[in-house]
C-alpha cells in the first residue's frame, strides 16, 4: 500500500503542472486532468486509510485491486514525465543562426506532436482509472472491514549511543565466560592445538555480538588477529582478502588492489600464520563448503595455541566445523525485561512504579528472549501512551507455525514496518535493492531517493535534510543499524540486519518494487516485463545476462554491486530510467555509457569505484540530471557538455583528481561540489583563478569540498574569500592539499574573511593560520559541528573560542604553541556537546585545581617549558567534570622532553573525563632510549587502567631509527615503527544485532 500511496503522491503535483497555461493542453483535456485528480485524492484518502495493515492480513480483493492502482499509477506517472522531456528540450548551444531557425521550427512540431500525445494518453488513462473506480465500487472495496493498530509514533529522541548502551549490557557476562572457557585459553596448561568453536542460533539472538565482546576481550593474548563476516553467498577471494587485511593492515593495506586468485591467497595466510598464535572470528556462516574448500585451508595447525570462533544459523554446519559448539541461549525473562525497559525508559532497565503488567509481560513473553525482537518491539512501543500498548500487542497476531520464534519474530518485524509512515516504508523498501551485509553510504542513498521522487519538499528545508531525518528516523526506529566513522564520529554508511533484509524483500517482491538478479554465475532467470526497478549483485554480463535484461521498458532504477562487464545492455532499453547506479563494477569503461542521451528521464548517475575515465559528449542532452557521481573514477577532466546540466544539484568528482572546470559558474543550481584543482603550473594558475572567482555565483551551494595541489596566490586567496561572502547556504567547507599553506590570519580579516551562519562542518586543514580566525565563535558559526584547523600560535582566549562553541562534537586541532586553559568547570558550558577530541601534534593533560575543584587543560609543543609539572594529578575533593560528553581522545607524548622535564605519562588527568572510550596516543621517540619509551607506555596503561571505563587504548611509536638506544626488535608480521595494543572495555556490543556488532 505505501508504494501506491507514493506513487499517488507524486502524481498529483505533476497533474496540477500541467493544468499550467505554458503547457496549452488541446480543448477539453484540462477537464478530464481535473477528474483524474479528484480521483487520484479519493485512492490516496483510502489508501492512507489502510496503510498500516499488513500484507497478508488485508483482504484478497483489495489486494488485486491495490496492485492494479499501482500499476495504473506508475502509468500515468510515466506517461507525464515523457511528456515533460519532450515538451522541454533544449536546443544545442551556439548553432548558427540557419540551424537555429530549423531547431525552433522542428521545436513547435515537437511540441504540437507531444501535446496530440499526452491528450491520447489522457483519454487513455482516465478509462482505466474509472475502471479501476468501477472495480473498487463493483466489490464495495470501502467496506472492508479493516482494524490496523494506532500509527501515531512519537519518534523515541535518544541516539544510537544509547542504543548501543543498552543492547551491550545486558545478558551478555554469562555467554562471554561460558565461550571463554569453551576456548581453553586460560591457565597454567593451555592446549597448543588449533581449537574451533562454533556458536550457533537463529538471527537476532547475538551471536556477532558475542564473538565480537569475547574477540575484543582476548586479542591481546594473541599475536595477530581477524574478525570477518562471511555472510549468505560469499566471495571466498574477498573473504581471505579481508582476513590478510585485517591481520595486517600496515603489511596488507593495498590487498584488495591485487590481483590474487584464491590459491595464492590462501599461500599467503599460510605463510603469514606459520609461526603466530592467532585469533580468527569467521562471522555468519550459512554452508560447509566455504570452509572446507578455502577458509579452513588458510588458517593452519601450527601448535602455538590459536583460537577460532565461527558463527552460524545452522546447526549441522557447527557441529561439522567446530571442534566444540556453543548454543547461543535466549535471554532470561529478567535480563528481557531489563533490556525492554532500558529500551523504553532509558537508565538502568529498572520499571517505574507498577510498570511491569500483565501487558509488558505478555509481550516479553512472545518476544521469546530474542533481543532484536525485544529492541524492536520496545522501539515501536517508545513514545505510545501506555494504554495503548495492549491494542499494539493485540494488532500483532503471532502465528502457530512450525518454527514458531522465527515466525513471531518476523511478525514483530513486520509490524514494526507497517507501524512506520508511507514515505518511511518506501525509502526502507529502496534497501532491499543492495545485497546482505553491504555497507550502504548514507548520501549516495538519499540521492538516490531524491532522484526517485520519494523524498518531497517541505517549505524552507533543504531536500538532503529531510532525506537526513528519513534516514535518522530508520535508524532510531532500529530497521537498520547506522555505521559511524570514527575519525569524524558521524554516521557514513548502514547495514540492514539480515532479518530486516529477508522481511523488506518479501514485501518488496509482492509490491514488484525491486527485482533482484544476484547468482554470481552469469546466467541469469528473465525478470518480468513490470519490472520497475532492477538491481544486479555480483554477477559477471555474458550473453545470456545481456539478453535477458533488453526489453524492460518501464526500469526506473538500475543498480549494479560488484559486477563484471563484459557485454553491457544497451542503455535504450531503458527509456524511463532515473537512476543508474554501478558500484565498484569492473571492467566498466567509457564504452559502455554509449547511447546515454536516450536516458531522457535519467535523475542520477553513479559510476563510484569504476574505471570509466571519461565521459560521453551525449551527457550534456541529460536535461533533467541532478546527481553524478564520480568518486573514485579515474576522470580527470570534466567533459565541457557537463555545462549544459543546469538541473545538476550534487556533482561529486573524484577529489584526488577530478579537476574544477572553468565554466562552473553555468551550473547554478549545485548544492554539492567535490571537485580538485592543481595551481602549481602557471597554465593552470589561470584557470584556477577563474574557478575562484566564479565559485561566488554558485549562491545554492550548502556542500563544498576540493583539494589544492600547490600554494595559492594572495591574489586567488582575495577572490576565493569574496567568493565565500556569497555562499550564505554553506553548511559544509573542506578545503584540503597537499601542500603547508600558511596564512597571515589578519590580512585575511582585512580582505574581509568570514564564514557562513549556517555553517555545521568546517575543515580548512589546506591552510596553517597564524592565530585563530575571529570569526570562527559562537556568535559568527552558533551552529558548526565539525571542526579541523591547524593554528600556529593559540593562545587561551583562542581556545576559549573555540570551546564555546555550543554544538561542537568533533574537534581537529593542530597547533605549534603551548596553551594553558583555566578553571574549566561544569558551570561555565566549556567543550559541553565534545565527542571527539584530536591534538595531534601536542601532548594533553588536564590538571586538577585543589582550591575549587576545578581543571585546567593544557597543551604542550614539546619545545617551550612544559607546564605539567612534577607533582601527581591527584585532588583531595572530586575534580569537576569536564568534556561530558568526550569518547575519544587523541594526542601525542614527547618521550625524551617528557622526561627531561621530570613529567609523568600517568599524570594526564583522564579521570576527569567520565564518558572517555577511547584514548590514542603517538609517542615520539626521537632521543629516547627503549627503556624511557616502556617506562611511558607502562606509565599510559596505568593511567587508563584506573579509568572507571577501561578506554581501548592505542599506542603508536614514531621516530623509532631515532631512539638512542637499540630499538626492541617487533615480533614477525609487526611494523618495526608501530606497535599497538588493546585494552578491553568493560563494555560490549549490542546483544540483538547478530552481524552488525
Amino acid at each position: 500500500m505505501d508504494v501506491v500511496t507514493g506513487v499517488v503522491g507524486n502524481l498529483l503535483p505533476k497533474l496540477l503542472k500541467l493544468l499550467g497555461d505554458e503547457y496549452k493542453l488541446q480543448k477539453g483535456m484540462k477537464k478530464k486532468v481535473k477528474f483524474i485528480t479528484r480521483e487520484l485524492e479519493s485512492i490516496q484518502a483510502f489508501l492512507q486509510k489502510v496503510g498500516a495493515v499488513p500484507w497478508d492480513e488485508l483482504d484478497k480483493q483489495l489486494q488485486v485491486w491495490s496492485n492494479e492502482a499501482r500499476e495504473v499509477s506508475y502509468d500515468m506517472e510515466d506517461l507525464l514525465d515523457t511528456f515533460f522531456v519532450r515538451f522541454n528540450v533544449r536546443e544545442p548551444p551556439n548553432p548558427s543562426m540557419l540551424k537555429r531557425s530549423m531547431n525552433k521550427m522542428a521545436n513547435l512540431f515537437s511540441k504540437g506532436k507531444a501535446r496530440r500525445d499526452v491528450s491520447c494518453a489522457i483519454e487513455e488513462i482516465k478509462n482505466q482509472l474509472q475502471e479501476v473506480a468501477d472495480r473498487r465500487d463493483r466489490y464495495k472495496i470501502d467496506d472492508i472491514v479493516v482494524n490496523p493498530a494506532a500509527t501515531t509514533l512519537t519518534v523515541d529522541p535518544r541516539l544510537k549511543a544509547m542504543y548501543k548502551e543498552v543492547a551491550s549490557l545486558v545478558g551478555i557476562e554469562e555467554p562471554s565466560k561460558d565461550l571463554i572457557s569453551k576456548l581453553s585459553v586460560q591457565g597454567d596448561d593451555i592446549d597448543l592445538r588449533k581449537k574451533i568453536v562454533a556458536i550457533v542460533g537463529i538471527g537476532g539472538l547475538g551471536k556477532t555480538t558475542l564473538a565480537k565482546a569475547v574477540y575484543d576481550k582476548l586479542r591481546a593474548k594473541f599475536d595477530c588477529g581477524a574478525f570477518v563476516p562471511v555472510g549468505r553467498n560469499p566471495s571466498l577471494t574477498k573473504v581471505l582478502k579481508d582476513i590478510l587485511y585485517e591481520l595486517d593492515k600496515n603489511k596488507y593495506s593495498d590487498i584488495n588492489s591485487k590481483n590474487r586468485d584464491q590459491k595464492q591467497l590462501i599461500d599467503n595466510l599460510r605463510e603469514f600464520l606459520l609461526d603466530k598464535r592467532y585469533f580468527v572470528v569467521i562471522d555468519d556462516i550459512w554452508e560447509n563448503e566455504p570452509w572446507e574448500e578455502r577458509i579452513e585451508l588458510a588458517l593452519l595447525e601450527n601448535n602455538r595455541g590459536s583460537r577460532i570462533i565461527i558463527t552460524t544459523r545452522k546447526f549441522e554446519v557447527a557441529t561439522k566445523v567446530g571442534d566444540e559448539v556453543y548454543k547461543m541461549q535466549k535471554l532470561s525473562d529478567d535480563n528481557s525485561g531489563k533490556l525492554f525497559y532500558t529500551r523504553i525508559l532509558g537508565g538502568d532497565g529498572r520499571c517505574l512504579g507498577n510498570q511491569s503488567d500483565e501487558v509488558v509481560k505478555k509481550i516479553i513473553r512472545k518476544c521469546d528472549g530474542v533481543p532484536l525482537a525485544i529492541i524492536t518491539m520496545a522501539s515501536l512501543l517508545a513514545g505510545k501512551p501506555r494504554e495503548r500498548w495492549s491494542d499494539v500487542f493485540t494488532s500483532i497476531g503471532f502465528g502457530h507455525t512450525d518454527d514458531k520464534q522465527v515466525e513471531n519474530t518476523m511478525k514483530i518485524l513486520s509490524y514494526s514496518y507497517y507501524d512506520m509512515p508511507a514515505h518511511l516504508r518506501t525509502c526502507l523498501l529502496y534497501l532491499s535493492a543492495f545485497p546482505e551485509d553491504y555497507e550502504i553510504k548514507k548520501e549516495s542513498l538519499i540521492w538516490k531517493w531524491i532522484a526517485e521522487g520519494f523524498i518531497q519538499g517541505k517549505q524552507g528545508m533543504w531536500l538532503f535534510e529531510l532525506g537526513e531525518q528519513y534516514f535518522n528516523d530508520l535508524v532510531n526506529r532500529s530497521m537498520v543499524h547506522a555505521i559511524e566513522d570514527d575519525s569524524a564520529s558521524t554516521v557514513e554508511s548502514c547495514r540492514v540486519h539480515d532479518m530486516v533484509l529477508d522481511l523488506i524483500r518479501f514485501i518488496s517482491s509482492k509490491e514488484n518494487f525491486v527485482n533482484i538478479l544476484d547468482n554470481g554465475e552469469g546466467t541469469l532467470s528473465p525478470p518480468p516485463s513490470s519490472t520497475r526497478r532492477l538491481a544486479l549483485h555480483k554477477n559477471t554480463m555474458k550473453h545470456t545476462a545481456h539478453g535477458n535484461m533488453v526489453g524492460m521498458p518501464q526500469v526506473r532504477s538500475f543498480i549494479a554491486i560488484s559486477c563484471s562487464f563484459g557485454n553491457w545492455i544497451p542503455l535504450s532499453s531503458f527509456k524511463l530510467l532515473r537512476v543508474l547506479d554501478m558500484q565498484h563494477c569492473k571492467n566498466v569503461r567509457s564504452c559502455h555509457l554509449v547511447h546515454l542521451e536516450s536516458l531522457l528521464h535519467l535523475r542520477y548517475l553513479g559510476l563510484e569505484n569504476t574505471g570509466v575515465d571519461d565521459l560521453p559528449d551525449e551527457i550534456g542532452a541529460l536535461n533533467f540530471l541532478q546527481i553524478l557521481n564520480l568518486e573514485n573514477t579515474r576522470i580527470k577532466q570534466l567533459n565541457p557538455s557537463v555545462s549544459r546540466l543546469t538541473q545538476l544539484v550534487c556533482l561529486k568528482g573524484d577529489l584526488g583528481s577530478t579537476l574544477a572546470p572553468n565554466w562552473i559558474e553555468k551550473l547554478t543550481s549545485l548544492e554539492v561540489l567535490h571537485i580538485a584543482i592543481d595551481v602549481g603550473e602557471d597554465g593552470r594558475k589561470k584557470h584556477a583563478r577563474k574557478f575562484f572567482k566564479a565559485l561566488g555565483s554558485l549562491r545554492e551551494l550548502r556542500e563544498f569540498r576540493i583539494i589544492v595541489d600547490g600554494i595559492v596566490d594572495v591574489r586567488d586567496e582575495r577572490d576565493f574569500l569574496l567568493s565565500l561572502r556569497n555562499l550564505h547556504k554553506l553548511q559544509h567547507l573542506g578545503v584540503l592539499g597537499y601542500h603547508i599553506n600558511y596564512i597571515d590570519t589578519a590580512r585575511w580579516e582585512k580582505a574581509g574573511f568570514s564564514l557562513p551562519q549556517r555553517l555545521k562542518i568546517l575543515d580548512l586543514t589546506y591552510y596553517t593560520f597564524y592565530r585563530l580566525p575571529s570569526c570562527i565563535s559562537v556568535e559568527c558559526v552558533p551552529n558548526l559541528t565539525h571542526l579541523s584547523l591547524c593554528v600556529t600560535t593559540m593562545d587561551e582566549k583562542g581556545l576559549e573560542f573555540v570551546a564555546r562553541l555550543p554544538e561542537l562534537y568533533f574537534l581537529s586541532l593542530n597547533m605549534s604553541s603551548t596553551t594553558t586553559m583555566s578553571h574549566i568547570s561544569a558551570s561555565n558550558g566549556y567543550f559541553q556537546k565534545l565527542r571527539t577530541c584530536e591534538i595531534a601534534v601536542s601532548m594533553i593533560q588536564f590538571q586538577c585545581e585543589e582550591e575549587d575543584s576545578s581543571v585546567s587543560f593544557r597543551i604542550w609543543n614539546g619545545f617551550d617549558a612544559m607546564p605539567f609539572g612534577s607533582g601527581k594529578n591527584d585532588c583531595s575533593v572530586t575534580p569537576s567534570t569536564v568534556m561530558p560528553n568526550l569518547e575519544v581522545l587523541s594526542s601525542r607524548v614527547f618521550v625524551r622532553a617528557l622526561k627531561d622535564g621530570n613529567g609523568d605519562c600517568a599524570n594526564i588527568g583522564l579521570q576527569c573525563l567520565t564518558s572517555l572510550q577511547q584514548v590514542q596516543v603517538d609517542l615520539d621517540c626521537e632521543g629516547a632510549s627503549a627503556a624511557e619509551v616502556e617506562e611511558a607506555e607502562a606509565a599510559l596503561r596505568k593511567a587508563n587502567e584506573v579509568h572507571p571505563n577501561r578506554p581501548t587504548l592505542s599506542l603508536w611509536r614514531m621516530y623509532t631509527e631515532k631512539m638512542i638506544s637499540t630499538v626492541q626488535h617487533p615480533k614477525p608480521g609487526e611494523d618495526d615503527v608501530f606497535a599497538e595494543e588493546e585494552v578491553q572495555q568493560q563494555k560490549v556490543e549490542p546483544m540483538a544485532d547478530d552481524n552488525n556488532s
